[in-house]
């Protein structure tokens, strides 16, 4: 295909169908989400059919005017002809080709779409470029959400603010209701990212919980029911002279979003709940070592991350630096002291006071 770069916004007045291919992560569809909703503010009518990983689909399954087809890739090679079957007969007008990586390449071979949009072609790696026929603008600095943007933007949609709407079960809200009642004094900490060098120290994160518990909070720690989330969640336990409130491994992802918007502020590392307590409009204290929080951090609450990737990515590369190169090391983490991140937290906490 020979991709075009048009100057004008494209019209979608007249199409009826929009697939949009973002399979992962957590955070990524969260930033997703805000796209997805402005065009359908712009579009009330088109039907959009939206290609996620099984993961993701637990937190997004009730999103409205939305039909999912799960991507399951622990399928392995399967995960594609199994693509392939539930699209067949399926013919859309617009395919945006959100996802940067070599099996969304191949998974976008199972879309039937006359016009299918990509990024630029400098962002359009893993072969994305070689799938798809219209490109959107290109950006300089664009955090993911504001990359996603740029295709709503592409199919003339004006109002890019981002705003979230992921319903959520009544059950679940009963949930974390019970668990955090309103107006609740309560500091949820999401310690674990998906990678183990992302994470802050136990020792630390047990520091900033005993000061919020000194301060009067109640501090909750959540995540997912990995043996890795479980350990750090123990080891936080251990090291605190706190009673914590542990939940970790025992929420649903709807539920997890229910509590973090009970919660007064989150403290999380660079990971998928950070993202969706921001879609709830709950202020978040990102930590960040690793990667440029411009790019990836907590959209809505960047003023308030704790990052010292600047300093760490100017001792690993000399001149220009990449906007989206990661910064390496198993030890990043430990240069975020407790004092910084406390005096963050008291700021937000003041705040609420």
């Amino acid at each position: 295909m020979s991709p075009s770069n048009h100057a004008e916004p494209l019209d979608l007045t007249n199409a009826q169908s929009l697939c949009l291919l973002r399979l992962s992560a957590i955070g990524d569809v969260c930033h997703a989400v805000a796209m997805v909703q402005a065009i359908q503010r712009r579009y009330p009518d088109l039907q959009i059919t939206w290609i996620l990983g099984k993961i993701e689909y637990q937190l997004l399954k009730h999103l409205p005017g939305v039909e999912f087809v799960i991507f399951d890739k622990s399928q392995g090679w399967r995960s594609y002809f199994n693509l392939k079957r539930a699209l067949k007969g399926k013919k859309f007008d617009v395919l945006l080709h959100m996802q940067i990586a070599l099996r969304a390449t191949i998974a976008s071979l199972a879309i039937s779409a006359k016009l299918r949009i990509g990024f630029d072609r400098f962002r359009a790696k893993e072969g994305q470029w070689l799938v798809t026929n219209h490109r959107i603008e290109p950006q300089a600095t664009p955090h993911v959400l504001e990359g996603f943007m740029g295709f709503a933007q592409a199919v003339g949609v004006t109002d890019l603010t981002p705003c979230w709407n992921i319903p959520v079960l009544a059950a679940d809200t009963e949930f974390a209701e019970a668990l955090i009642p309103n107006a609740s004094s309560v500091l949820v900490i999401c310690a674990a990212a998906s990678k183990a060098e992302r994470n802050w120290l136990p020792e630390r994160y047990a520091a900033v919980a005993d000061h919020a518990v000194e301060k009067g909070y109640r501090v909750i720690l959540c995540g997912g029911p990995t043996p890795l989330e479980r350990v750090l969640a123990d080891n936080i336990q251990t090291a605190a002279k706190s009673e914590l409130e542990n939940q970790v491994g025992k929420t649903s992802l709807l539920q997890l979003l229910a509590i973090l918007k009970q919660a007064s502020v989150v403290l999380a590392p660079d990971t998928g709940p950070a993202h969706m307590a921001v879609t709830q409009g709950t202020p978040v204290i990102g930590l960040y070592a690793h990667s440029n929080l411009g790019r990836t951090g907590p959209y809505t609450c960047l003023d308030s991350v704790v990052s010292v990737y600047q300093q760490v990515i100017a001792e690993q590369k000399q001149g220009d630096i990449p906007w989206g190169m990661r910064a390496k090391g198993a030890h990043l983490m430990e240069l975020i002291s407790v004092d910084s991140v406390i005096c963050e937290l008291d700021l937000l906490l003041d705040k609420q006071d």
